[in-house]
């Protein structure tokens, strides 16, 4: 069995406290891997360490990416912030797709219909979003429980804009 060299330490170390959770994210960049593969317009690959403590329980995952990003285009620093800035949108779109709608569960199976409900799950999210409302669950609550409010609500918004 052969064994792997340690890794230098990180380009970049952030850390981050917020409602008890501390995160700490490591980053490595490298273009060794350059020139190794088919990898269309690979330009740098990443490695990202997450240490996480919550409420006692310690958690540590490693990802990886892979970007076309040349390092005079993109320094450790802002590819954390761009890394970040894509689990933000993954985190504020696919969870809410995934937990208040209970995507995973939906029975629609045949033809275009995924398609379709996923479309329309992203439209009434993207709508909600555009009235400014936050909580995407209590929105879809109140909306079921006086639908006269919801027509109010989107007329209100589209109104300001028009």
């Amino acid at each position: 069995m052969w064994e792997l060299a340690p890794l230098p330490p990180p380009q970049v170390i952030q850390g981050t406290k917020h409602g008890g959770r501390v995160e700490r994210r490591s980053l490595w960049t490298s273009e060794a891997l350059v020139g190794y593969t088919d990898w269309p317009h690979m330009a740098q690959v990443c490695r990202l360490e997450r240490a996480t403590s919550y409420k006692g329980r310690n958690r540590q995952e490693v990802a990886y990416a892979i970007t076309s990003l040349s390092p005079q285009q993109a320094l450790p620093e802002r590819l954390l912030t761009l890394w970040r800035g894509h689990w933000g949108i993954e985190n504020r779109l696919h969870w809410v797709r995934d937990v208040t709608f209970d995507e995973d569960r939906c029975q629609v199976r045949t033809g275009a219909a995924p398609q379709v409900m996923a479309a329309l799950r992203n439209v009434v999210i993207g709508l909600l979003r555009l009235a400014g409302v936050v909580n995407i669950a209590a929105a879809l609550r109140s909306c079921a429980a006086r639908p006269s409010n919801t027509v109010r609500l989107l007329e209100t918004r589209f109104a300001e804009e028009h």
